[in-house]
């Protein structure tokens, strides 16, 4: 079985075991989500969701963040971890949206990176489900699911991201990313895979591994 034909596969199997595809960070708009994906950093995206509410409640434009009081930011974001670091990406991203990008949040990879606290992840995510462009979320469950059911033999999550955009369709990319996501978190763990219920176990590099 060629890759191609290994991703495709992988694409069916997980489309029929998770119909629903979608981020599991709530947003209202594009600013808010780049927001929640900083702040997921190194954070589980259930924790990011109980402090969005109040600092997007308190936060509304551009113009808020950019002049907010990072004291304030701080405060707020402070169990997502990191907080000092995150809160001033925030202030960052918000002032040069404003006034490098007319005030709407990029719609492109290169320009996102650009953004403070923004990598390629974030960009991908974003190009992905704001705009419906082709995408390749590398986060830890890619990196490990693509590589246990030999979609890549790779590490680096650039590299990954690449050879993904290879042979996965355009249009699936952004769905597929999240389904890895869910399957990563329901199945194929890191430290315990539930082997015994994986519907992609014939694919699995893992099997006969004591």
């Amino acid at each position: 079985m060629t890759k191609k034909q290994r991703t495709l596969n992988a694409i069916q199997v997980l489309k029929e075991l998770y119909p629903e595809a979608k981020c599991s960070l709530d947003a209202s708009n594009a600013f808010e989500l780049l927001v929640a994906v900083r702040l997921s950093a190194q954070c589980t995206d259930a924790r990011v969701n109980l402090v969005t509410p109040q600092l997007f409640g308190k936060y509304k434009t551009l113009d808020d963040y950019a002049n907010a009081d990072i004291k304030d930011i701080e405060n707020i974001v402070k169990p997502c971890g990191f907080y000092k670091n995150k809160a001033s990406s925030i202030i960052g991203m918000a002032g040069m949206i404003r006034d490098n990008f007319g005030g709407v949040v990029p719609d492109n990879i290169e320009d996102l990176i650009t953004l403070p606290g923004v990598g390629r992840k974030t960009a991908n995510l974003i190009v992905g489900d704001v705009y419906g462009k082709e995408s390749i979320v590398v986060d830890t469950h890619m990196i490990r699911i693509s590589n246990r059911i030999g979609l890549v033999a790779d590490k680096d999550p650039h590299r990954i991201e690449i050879a993904l955009k290879k042979v996965v369709p355009p249009e699936e990319g952004s769905d597929f990313c999240h389904r890895i996501v869910l399957f990563g978190r329901d199945i194929c763990s890191a430290r315990k895979p539930l082997c015994h219920r994986c519907p992609m176990l014939d694919n699995c590099k893992r099997v006969g591994v004591k």
